[in-house]
Protein backbone atom coordinates (compact mmCIF):
# COMPACT_ATOMS: atom_id res chain seq x y z
CA UNK A 1 0.00 0.00 0.00
CA UNK A 2 1.30 3.71 -0.76
CA UNK A 3 2.35 5.10 2.77
CA UNK A 4 4.28 8.28 4.26
CA UNK A 5 7.58 7.78 4.88
CA UNK A 6 9.50 9.71 7.63
CA UNK A 7 13.19 10.47 6.69
CA UNK A 8 16.13 11.61 8.76
CA UNK A 9 16.24 14.88 9.84
CA UNK A 10 19.19 16.64 11.51
CA UNK A 11 18.02 19.73 12.86
CA UNK A 12 20.94 22.63 13.28
CA UNK A 13 21.06 26.55 13.74
CA UNK A 14 22.61 26.68 10.74
CA UNK A 15 19.95 24.82 8.44
CA UNK A 16 18.50 21.33 8.45
CA UNK A 17 20.12 18.21 6.63
CA UNK A 18 17.57 15.05 5.50
CA UNK A 19 19.13 12.04 3.38
CA UNK A 20 17.29 8.78 1.56
CA UNK A 21 19.45 5.80 1.49
CA UNK A 22 17.65 2.99 -0.98
CA UNK A 23 16.97 0.18 0.55
CA UNK A 24 17.11 1.40 4.34
CA UNK A 25 14.75 4.46 3.92
CA UNK A 26 12.95 3.50 0.84
CA UNK A 27 12.08 -0.40 0.11
CA UNK A 28 13.87 -0.65 -3.25
CA UNK A 29 17.02 0.26 -4.94
CA UNK A 30 17.00 3.27 -6.63
CA UNK A 31 18.07 3.02 -10.60
CA UNK A 32 16.72 6.50 -11.41
CA UNK A 33 16.21 10.13 -10.23
CA UNK A 34 13.47 12.76 -11.54
CA UNK A 35 12.13 15.97 -10.69
CA UNK A 36 9.32 18.08 -11.68
CA UNK A 37 9.01 21.69 -12.01
CA UNK A 38 7.76 24.80 -12.80
CA UNK A 39 4.14 23.29 -13.54
CA UNK A 40 1.82 26.09 -14.19
CA UNK A 41 -1.07 26.59 -12.04
CA UNK A 42 -4.02 24.41 -12.68
CA UNK A 43 -1.76 21.24 -14.73
CA UNK A 44 -1.71 17.64 -13.76
CA UNK A 45 1.24 15.43 -14.04
CA UNK A 46 0.99 12.20 -13.67
CA UNK A 47 -2.30 9.85 -14.81
CA UNK A 48 -0.73 6.77 -15.22
CA UNK A 49 0.16 3.77 -13.88
CA UNK A 50 3.55 1.08 -13.37
CA UNK A 51 3.71 -2.86 -13.88
CA UNK A 52 6.83 -3.04 -12.08
CA UNK A 53 8.22 0.45 -10.92
CA UNK A 54 8.75 1.82 -7.64
CA UNK A 55 8.62 5.33 -6.37
CA UNK A 56 9.34 7.69 -3.92
CA UNK A 57 8.16 11.31 -3.98
CA UNK A 58 9.13 14.11 -2.09
CA UNK A 59 8.47 17.90 -2.07
CA UNK A 60 11.49 19.46 -1.85
CA UNK A 61 9.94 22.87 -2.21
CA UNK A 62 6.74 24.13 -1.96
CA UNK A 63 3.34 21.59 -2.01
CA UNK A 64 1.32 19.27 -3.83
CA UNK A 65 -1.28 16.75 -3.50
CA UNK A 66 -0.98 13.01 -5.07
CA UNK A 67 -3.70 11.02 -5.60
CA UNK A 68 -3.75 7.07 -5.82
CA UNK A 69 -5.88 5.11 -7.09
CA UNK A 70 -6.37 1.42 -6.78
CA UNK A 71 -9.08 0.93 -9.20
CA UNK A 72 -11.68 0.80 -6.38
CA UNK A 73 -10.88 3.84 -4.30
CA UNK A 74 -8.92 6.76 -4.64
CA UNK A 75 -6.38 8.94 -1.62
CA UNK A 76 -4.74 11.71 -1.61
CA UNK A 77 -1.33 12.26 0.33
CA UNK A 78 -0.81 16.04 0.56
CA UNK A 79 3.07 16.20 0.17
CA UNK A 80 4.50 19.85 1.68
CA UNK A 81 7.71 18.96 3.69
CA UNK A 82 11.43 17.49 2.87
CA UNK A 83 11.57 14.95 5.42
CA UNK A 84 9.03 12.50 4.34
CA UNK A 85 7.66 11.69 1.45
CA UNK A 86 5.12 9.05 -0.29
CA UNK A 87 6.62 5.77 -1.14
CA UNK A 88 4.28 4.22 -4.19
CA UNK A 89 4.16 0.34 -4.85
CA UNK A 90 3.54 -0.69 -8.69
CA UNK A 91 0.48 -1.47 -9.76
CA UNK A 92 -1.38 1.65 -8.61
CA UNK A 93 -2.91 4.82 -11.11
CA UNK A 94 -1.27 8.30 -9.43
CA UNK A 95 -1.69 11.64 -10.37
CA UNK A 96 0.08 14.79 -8.93
CA UNK A 97 -2.07 18.49 -8.82
CA UNK A 98 -2.41 21.35 -6.60
CA UNK A 99 1.21 22.61 -6.74
CA UNK A 100 1.89 25.73 -5.29
CA UNK A 101 3.95 28.47 -7.02
CA UNK A 102 8.11 27.15 -7.10
CA UNK A 103 6.93 23.87 -6.07
CA UNK A 104 9.35 20.85 -6.75
CA UNK A 105 8.54 17.82 -6.78
CA UNK A 106 12.01 14.60 -6.40
CA UNK A 107 10.84 11.37 -7.69
CA UNK A 108 13.08 8.42 -6.99
CA UNK A 109 12.69 5.60 -9.14
CA UNK A 110 13.12 2.02 -8.91
CA UNK A 111 13.18 1.41 -12.33
CA UNK A 112 14.93 3.11 -15.53
CA UNK A 113 13.07 4.70 -18.23
CA UNK A 114 10.74 2.08 -19.84
CA UNK A 115 7.47 3.16 -22.05
CA UNK A 116 6.32 -0.75 -22.01
CA UNK A 117 6.12 -0.63 -18.06
CA UNK A 118 3.45 2.38 -18.30
CA UNK A 119 -0.26 2.07 -18.51
CA UNK A 120 -1.50 5.55 -19.57
CA UNK A 121 -4.98 4.96 -20.20
CA UNK A 122 -7.01 4.67 -17.47
CA UNK A 123 -9.98 1.91 -18.54
CA UNK A 124 -6.51 -0.14 -19.68
CA UNK A 125 -5.28 0.19 -16.07
CA UNK A 126 -8.76 -0.47 -14.57
CA UNK A 127 -8.61 -3.78 -16.54
CA UNK A 128 -5.39 -4.85 -15.82
CA UNK A 129 -6.45 -4.84 -11.90
CA UNK A 130 -9.25 -6.54 -12.44
CA UNK A 131 -6.43 -9.86 -13.54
Amino acid sequence: MPHIINLPKIEDERGNLTFIEEENHIPFKIKRVYWIYDVPGGQKRGGHAFKEQQEFIVALSGSFDVVIDDGKQKQTFPLNRSYYGLYIPNGLWREMNNFSTNSLALVLSSTEFSEDDYIRDYAAFLKYVQQ
